[in-house]
Formats: structure tokens, C-alpha cells, sequence
């Protein structure tokens, strides 16, 4: 029977597997324990000498597997380079939540990405998961288990708190839904899910016009956050900036601070020029854009979104709203509605940060939020893509500017994909696009309010050409007068990594990343086991295939 937990309740979930394989993790090198239990962890991982002493992280009273890590953590170091993140499949925790889904793969993939001197991974913590059937009863088991597994092998984990859905349907492998209560509520209020000017609903996140209201059994969605942020501190507290060293706080679809204005269905449409539909037609957006309007006096402003947006597919230059020449965008009524619909973004990004950095404070852990990358209309006038995403930016007025402020007010970092993108490759399917002039503008608004900054690839077919491209766009950012801290989430691990070719490559970024300041791991031998870094590698690669061909 599953155990689940209050945030009120105690228990003590086991880490030991049904899986022989697994048994290996149940003496942890980082002697890691969990909620409310006591926390223990080693003292050396504390200590200002670890990553320099070579000392081994290794159980008190010996260890099945330890590693001897030569990790250099000095600051005086570490700003020549910049180091790597590896986010794991979505997928990494079953369905059900209470377990590693992959354990023996999993252990094997941690273990080669130790020996390319990876710093540490990304989990994706799924609320569909977690507070799955019942509110405020929280299952972290899987996860614990998984962040288990990266301390063991010494690595950092940055956690994602993803609050929205994953996939397409239920069809879709990858699937994670929002929690079941929640699609009970959105079920007896429709109105809890975004919609368009087709009436069409969005499930993917509940509609932030809702934000403070008790729509979720007597909770609003902002509290519901804020409780799920809570209850994840206290799960891992003694863990926080020395295990998990950053959490992402999930802010709108995939993550991003933005509407779920189109679809990444299929990136290549997305690319070539889909519009967006703005997303302020369900009853709770209505009435704040209703109220705003008869605020200055306009009330026939405030019945819904703008008239002449054309279809999704349509050319911007062929609406009457987005074209450049003339366009009600740029007329007092599409400023007023432009202003109203990313000011209600920022408002939705204001208090998710207030939340979490009250919630986190005193932690050590770095925070980041994440901004998408919106840029196959970027060289047009009205930058049509943007604004119906949330981002008022056209060509005379900066949209990430406010975005970056509010950032900064809260002590946050800024996380943003599409670093591997090249304009002489994208503007081949799309001429409108600029995924480097979308980029630059954005880090410069990052710099001006010196924020830390973690860049992310798209695609997952990477080759020489993007990892260069992802080392210029990080110099962008980091290199000058001051040296501002930037780090890289590689997204994603998966059987196309471990192949011969393009693990040749990955270790070749990482080191050019941290600039030869890498983690020196030598996998040491135990009894009759030796983890050689080839084997391990090779191991990782053929348990993916199995697992995915079975």
C-alpha cells in the first residue's frame, strides 16, 4: 500500500527497492534521510577542504560503490568556467510516483555523467505526481529516492517544482497530468482553465486570472503553490544548498512564465509561424480586463481580447491587429489591452516569487524562474509571438525589461532555452525568426540587473556546430568587466547521449564549459566490482535500449 504523507503527519520511507540491483542504494555514501526525520549528512560535504583535500565520499562504515571526487569549489576557481547540468527524463519516477522507474539504468547514467565531469542534474518534480489524488497529501518517495541516488554518486541536483501538465494526452508516454483533484475542479468550473476567443480550454495550467481566489477546495491556486514549495523545504530541508543547490519554480506551460498561447507540438509549425491566441477569454480574465477598463473610463475595451488577429498560421503583415504598418497594437486601445494582459503575467510572476523566496529564505539554495524563447516573429515590428505569450516587446518597447526587474527584486536567476540556436540555420524556415537577436536582448536585460543566469538547449540533437554556438552565446553573457555566474542545463539525458559520437562531444562541451576546471573522478574499486569509466558508459547506453526495447 503506497504511503503518503500530510505535511502535517511523519513517515519514514525506505529506500530499498524490490529490484536486486537497487539493494546497492541503501547504505548512501551521503548518509541522506529524509523529512520529518532528522537529516544527516556528511560533514565533509560542509567542510571548505572537501574540494580540495581529495577526500573520499564514502559511508562512515565503508560503502558498496565510492567514488573519490576532486571537486574544486573556490570561488577564485569557478568563475573560469561555467558549470554543467544534465536535466534527466521526465519520466525518471513512475507514474505512480513511489519509485525510481529505471533504477539500474539510472545509477549506471548518474555514474557516467560523474566521469564526463558533470556538476550535477536537473529533476523535474511533477505536482501531477506528488499531491496526485488528494490536496496537501504529498508522496516525495521517488523523488527522494532519485536525489538519493545523485548524492551518492556526488552530484548536485537542481530541482524543477513543474506545476503544469507534461504531453500531449493520455496517449502520449510521457504524459503527467495536473492532480487529478485539480482536473475534478477544473471539471465543475471550466472555468479554471485558460481559454481563447474559440472557446477552446487550456489545461495544461490553471488560468492565473484565478490566482488568489479559493477555487481549489477552499485554497487558491497561489496558496496551493505556495503549500506544495512548503512542503518540499521541509521534505528536504538539510539537503538544500548542500545537495539541491537551486530550485526552479514552475510559472505557466512548460515551466515558463508565459500563456499557453501555442503549442510546441510540433517545433518545426511552431518555428515557421504560428501567431499565438490570446488566452483572456475564460470569466476570471474577463472580469480583470473588464475592471481595468471601466477604470479609464473605456468600458467597450474591456469585453474581450483584440479583433483582427488573423489565424494561428496567418501572415502578421495580414491581420489588422498585427501588421506593422498601421496595426491596432500600436493604437491607444492595443497598448491599453497589451499592457493589461503582461501586466497580469507579471502579477502571476510577483507572487509565485514573493512566495517562494519567503518560503526558501535562510536555505542557501539559488532560485530561478524560467522565460521562454519566443523568437519566430522576432524581426517583425509587432513581434506578434510574444505578445500573445504574455511578452509585450515590439520594436520600440523592451518587454524583458519588467521581467527582469521583478527577478531581481526577488533574489532570483533567470533561466532561458535556445542557447545552441543559430539565425543562419533558423531564418531558413522561418526569415522572420531570430533566435540570437531574441537571446541577446534578453541577457542584456539579465546583465542590467545582474542576474545569475542558466542557459538550456531545445532541441536534443546537438552537434559541434550547436555546442559552439552554446559557447558563444555563454561568453555573451559571462564574459566582460564583471563576471556574472552562468551555468547550463543540457536537456536531455537519453540512450542518444551514451552513443559513442555524441558522448565524444558532450564531454568535449563540458570541459571547453568549465574551461579544464572539471571534476576529476576516479571511480574507485570495491570487493570484485570495478567501475571502469568505459563500462559505465557502455552500461548506461545498453540499458536504455532494453528498457526501451524490451
Amino acid at each position: 500500500m503506497a504511503i503518503l504523507s500530510q505535511s502535517t503527519a511523519s513517515f519514514s520511507p525506505s529506500f530499498v527497492s524490490t529490484h536486486s540491483d537497487f539493494t546497492l542504494l541503501t547504505r548512501l555514501p551521503c548518509r541522506v534521510t529524509f523529512r520529518r526525520r532528522r537529516h544527516a549528512v556528511s560533514s565533509r560535504l560542509n567542510s571548505s577542504k572537501f574540494s580540495g583535500a581529495g577526500g573520499p565520499l564514502s559511508p562512515d562504515n565503508g560503502g558498496d560503490i565510492a567514488y573519490e571526487l576532486h571537486h574544486d569549489f573556490s570561488p577564485q576557481r569557478r568563475r573560469r568556467g561555467s558549470p554543467v547540468f544534465v536535466t534527466l527524463p521526465v519520466n525518471s519516477v513512475s507514474r505512480e510516483g513511489g519509485r525510481v522507474a529505471r533504477p539500474k539504468a539510472m545509477l549506471f547514467s548518474l555514474k557516467a555523467l560523474v566521469s564526463a565531469g558533470v556538476e550535477g542534474v536537473v529533476i523535474e518534480i511533477w505536482w501531477g505526481l506528488v499531491e496526485k489524488n488528494k490536496p496537501r497529501f504529498y508522496d516525495w518517495r521517488g523523488y527522494e529516492e532519485l536525489v538519493a541516488m545523485a548524492c551518492k554518486c556526488g552530484l548536485k541536483v537542481r530541482a524543477v517544482l513543474a506545476f503544469h501538465q507534461h504531453g500531449a494526452g493520455p496517449d502520449d508516454p510521457d504524459w503527467i497530468p495536473l492532480p487529478l483533484w485539480v482536473l475534478d475542479e477544473i471539471q465543475r468550473d471550466v472555468e479554471l482553465a485558460y481559454c481563447d476567443r474559440f472557446g477552446r480550454r487550456n489545461i495544461e495550467y490553471i488560468s492565473l486570472g484565478c490566482d488568489i481566489l479559493p477555487v481549489l477546495r477552499g485554497r487558491s491556486p497561489i496558496q496551493v503553490y505556495a503549500d506544495f514549495m512548503r512542503d518540499f523545504r521541509n521534505n528536504f530541508r538539510s539537503l538544500l544548498g548542500v545537495i539541491i543547490t537551486g530550485v526552479q519554480i514552475g510559472m505557466g506551460p512548460g515551466g515558463e512564465l508565459r500563456y499557453p498561447s501555442f503549442s510546441l507540438q510540433d517545433p518545426n509549425l511552431a518555428w515557421s509561424h504560428e501567431l499565438g491566441e490570446f488566452q483572456c477569454h475564460d470569466k476570471y480574465m474577463l472580469a480583470s480586463l473588464n475592471a481595468s477598463a471601466r477604470n479609464i473610463g473605456m468600458r467597450e475595451w474591456g469585453n474581450g481580447g483584440p479583433f483582427g488577429t488573423g489565424s494561428l498560421m496567418q501572415n502578421p503583415d495580414h491581420t489588422d491587429f498585427f501588421k506593422s504598418d498601421g496595426g491596432s497594437w500600436d493604437t491607444p486601445y492595443g497598448k491599453f489591452f497589451l499592457e493589461w494582459y503582461s501586466d497580469m503575467l507579471l502579477l502571476h510572476g510577483e507572487r509565485i516569487c514573493r512566495e517562494a523566496e519567503t518560503i526558501f529564505r535562510g536555505t542557501e539554495v539559488h532560485i530561478s524562474a524560467k522565460v521562454a524563447a519566443i523568437h519566430w516573429h522576432y524581426v517583425t515590428q509587432s513581434h506578434p509571438s510574444e505578445l500573445t505569450a504574455g511578452y509585450y516587446n515590439t520594436f520600440n518597447r523592451n518587454g524583458y525589461l519588467p521581467i527582469t526587474r521583478m527577478f531581481s527584486k526577488y533574489g532570483f536567476s533567470i533561466c532561458c532555452s535556445c542557447f545552441e540556436m543559430q539565425d543562419e540555420v533558423m531564418q531558413k524556415i522561418n526569415p522572420d525568426g531570430s533566435p540570437e537577436g531574441f537571446l541577446r536582448q534578453l541577457l542584456l536585460a539579465a546583465r542590467l540587473y545582474d542576474l545569475s543566469l542558466e542557459g538550456q538547449n531545445f532541441s536534443t540533437n546537438l552537434d559541434d556546430g550547436a555546442f559552439t554556438q552554446v559557447l558563444k552565446m555563454s561568453k555573451f553573457y559571462s564574459e566582460g568587466i564583471e563576471k556574472r555566474p552562468f551555468s547550463f542545463n543540457f536537456v536531455r539525458m537519453d540512450k542518444r547521449l551514451f552513443e559513442s559520437r555524441n558522448w565524444d562531444q558532450f564531454t568535449r562541451f563540458v570541459r571547453q564549459m568549465s574551461h579544464g576546471n572539471i571534476f576529476r573522478a576516479r571511480l574507485n574499486s570495491v570487493g570484485d566490482i570495478r567501475f571502469r569509466t568505459a563500462r559505465v558508459i557502455a552500461e548506461a547506453g545498453l540499458l536504455y535500449h532494453l528498457y526501451q526495447h524490451p
